[in-house]
């Protein structure tokens, strides 16, 4: 009963900041999946891995959410200082969210204690986590590429190097009862700032896409090690979907601006080409996943600064 009125109370509480994203600064949340994925979204308990670009990520789950019906049940693991903000974040305490102090000692316990609530929770949930555990900026890229340069990983270009403790425990703890994962890729396209709090309460617009791919859970190794290597393996992928989302948006600009599709002969060029593109971006991706792909071969970095990058 109590967490059927929570949700009553947190949709309401809620939907004010979605008129603010969605009316007030006419943000654009489009969403690029398959099908059998879009009919399942919102009908079913789900763990979201999502990279970190800014500070609305959160929000743009909830526009989200709020389409497919499970806004009320939307769940997240956050930074413990998120508790304290008035009425916000004490909607997201009162609704079952998970706090981490990001000290792995105190915060094991919180996690499964956290998940545990969680196995019978009456409605479709969806439970985030930013696995970067830290929002994407340039000189954060830069780290995280000499970083993964000095031990021999995959560089990344347009996400940061994952962090596989938390998730490894959710998966660990919520598997037998959650029966999928969203991988979630946040792109902004390279030409328009990125959104922000403050630009969305100056009601200043912009488009997120959001491209999502439903794994099950029964796909991901038993193993810590395995369960580990599988999100990193993820992360390197998303380098690829950004570029492609950034591609087809701007082939989509193209052709609206040519007007290619006004004859047949151009509709049958364009075609032709997206199945080109589409075909690149697969090949593209099976090569970045693949575990022979070598590293850019940078100088190992200042000790000092490798052990600030390890925390």
């Amino acid at each position: 009963m109590y967490r059927r009125i929570n949700k009553v109370v947190a949709e309401s509480l809620w939907l004010e900041l979605i008129w603010l994203i969605d009316w007030w600064a006419g943000i654009k949340v489009e969403l690029y999946t398959d099908s059998e994925t879009f009919q399942l979204m919102g009908k079913e308990h789900a763990l979201l891995i999502c990279n970190h670009r800014s500070d609305i990520d959160w929000l743009v789950g909830w526009v989200l959410a709020q389409r497919f019906g499970c806004l009320g049940s939307t769940l997240a693991i956050m930074k413990k200082a998120a508790k304290s903000l008035p009425v916000i974040g004490w909607s997201m305490w009162f609704s079952g969210y998970v706090f981490v102090e990001r000290i792995w000692v105190k915060d094991e316990r919180t996690l499964q204690s956290g998940f545990q609530q969680l196995e019978d929770f009456p409605f479709p949930f969806w439970l985030a986590l930013f696995v970067e555990g830290t929002r994407f900026t340039e000189a954060k890229l830069l780290s995280a590429q000499k970083y993964a340069a000095s031990r021999r990983l995959p560089v990344p270009r347009n996400v940061l190097i994952p962090h596989t403790k938390g998730f490894v425990s959710a998966v660990s703890h919520i598997r037998s009862f959650v029966p999928a994962i969203y991988d979630c890729t946040v792109a902004v396209a390279k030409h328009q700032p990125p959104p922000t709090l403050l630009r969305m309460f100056r009601g200043k617009s912009s488009v997120v896409k959001v491209q999502l791919r439903r794994h099950s859970m029964r796909e991901l190794p038993e193993t810590d090690d395995g369960i580990a290597q599988w999100c990193k393996d993820v992360f390197v992928t998303k380098v690829v979907i950004s570029w492609s989302c950034l591609i087809v948006y701007g082939i989509i600009k193209f052709l609206q601006w040519s007007c290619l599709l006004s004859s047949s002969e151009g509709i049958i060029i364009s075609a032709t080409f997206l199945v080109l593109v589409t075909i690149v971006m697969q090949i593209l991706i099976q090569s970045s996943e693949s575990e022979r792909s070598t590293p850019v071969d940078i100088p190992p970095q200042d000790p000092v600064e490798e052990q600030l990058l390890q925390k």
